[in-house]
């Protein structure tokens, strides 16, 4: 009998998509720490220290290893995804806040603020190969999908410069709205979205010709204009919706992005900062700086269905399968 109930219980875990259940990994700034948490169960399994104030996440594509950028540790920090244990450090320059993978991850880009550069480094080697002079604070940057550009916004310059991943050299440059905090491409690599944190915008460009496709002005009803501050930015896959988080308006912005009209804003924890799909971008999690959460977003239903405590201070988030 008890034979048949597990199998039981098996088959309905199979059926229900548990069996599929992710990861979702969130720095927390304040705590020096790593929050492990289960998005289905809706709890947090636990936290683990991992170096001084660590803000920017991203995993490999082999779902191996986390990368984090401990900033006041001036360095990476790679940790195994499984054992959560600490393998390596790369040498991020100074100040390591964001930096993005390339498709294959062999090649990591690191915003250094402080000294206005981006680092190029061999993951493998665990070596800094360049360092590219770019513009004041640099902030956001991103890996185009078809790995052709590698885009670097630095924040009181107000520009994007567009570097070529054959050369590591600035091709071009674009000016935006002020403060250009985070940026993505879609999946087809055609268009690129910056959000602009003192304009309370997203700018929408094309990314063959750099020409401005459309503007988007958030205003949420309730909500003053200067608590409008967007930061992070993500795109499905379908390119059918993006969402913008808006900062202390404690909004995520929802995009239709065909035609580029705000289609909702959802309400999620205070002052939110970025975001991540799961897997199979059923659920969008979001990290809640001043609530000390992370909010989950069912897009089938496009509403927030929990909150989750984790920690003081959320920053960044990745998500393994």
């Amino acid at each position: 009998m008890m034979k048949k109930n597990i199998l039981g219980l098996f088959l309905l875990t199979t059926l229900t998509g548990q069996v599929n259940a992710e990861t979702v990994f969130v720095t927390l700034e304040k705590d020096n720490a790593l929050a492990v948490i289960d998005p289905i169960a809706g709890k947090l399994l636990k936290t683990v220290p991992v170096g001084q104030r660590p803000r920017g996440i991203s995993i490999s594509p082999d779902n191996k290893y986390l990368y984090i950028a401990t900033s006041d540790d001036n360095t990476i920090k790679v940790i195994d995804a499984n054992s959560l244990k600490e393998v390596g450090k790369l040498p991020s320059g100074e100040d390591p806040e964001t930096f993005a993978l390339n498709p294959k991850g062999d090649r990591m880009y690191v915003s250094n603020e402080d000294d206005s550069m981006v680092t190029v480094i061999d993951v493998a080697k665990k070596k800094a190969i360049k360092q590219i002079k770019v513009g004041v604070e640099p902030e956001g940057i991103t890996v185009s999908p078809d790995n052709k550009w590698v885009i670097s916004a630095s924040e009181t310059t107000n520009m994007l410069h567009w570097i070529d991943t054959k050369t590591s050299d600035i091709t071009d440059n674009t000016l935006v709205d002020p403060r250009p905090r985070a940026l993505g491409f879609t999946a087809d690599s055609q268009q690129l979205w910056v959000t602009s944190e003192m304009a309370g915008t997203l700018m929408i460009l094309d990314a063959n010709t750099r020409q401005l496709l459309k503007t988007v002005k958030f205003a949420a009803q309730g909500v003053t204009a200067d608590k409008i501050q967007p930061v992070g930015v993500v795109i499905d896959k379908e390119r059918k919706r993006g969402y913008v988080a808006l900062g202390p308006a404690n909004r995520v912005a929802v995009i239709n992005a065909q035609t580029f009209e705000v289609e909702k804003y959802l309400l999620v924890g205070q002052r939110v900062w970025n975001l991540a799909f799961s897997p199979d971008q059923k659920r969008l999690y979001t990290t809640n700086g001043v609530s000390n959460d992370i909010s989950i977003i069912d897009l089938d239903e496009q509403k927030v269905t929990k909150s989750i405590a984790v920690g003081t201070y959320p920053w960044g988030v990745a998500v393994k399968p």
